[in-house]
């Protein structure tokens, strides 16, 4: 389950690159979030609802 979730994270990484940049931040924290949360055995919709969150707010202080 974990190597689905693992290559899902990579699919949603790779397309996130030519979003803007609050878009790119989300997914990727997103997806980072969810990685996290399935290695330690967490709740990986909490993990990626707090990755995007924090994502996107990085993202927008860092955009373009």
């Amino acid at each position: 389950m974990r190597k689905f979730t693992l290559a899902g994270v990579a699919i949603i990484a790779a397309f996130s690159m030519s979003a803007c940049a609050t878009l790119k931040g989300a997914a990727i924290g997103g997806a980072g979030g969810a990685a996290v949360a399935a290695a330690s055995g967490k709740s990986v919709e909490k993990g990626a609802a707090v990755g995007g969150v924090a994502g996107g707010v990085v993202g927008t202080a860092v955009g373009d």
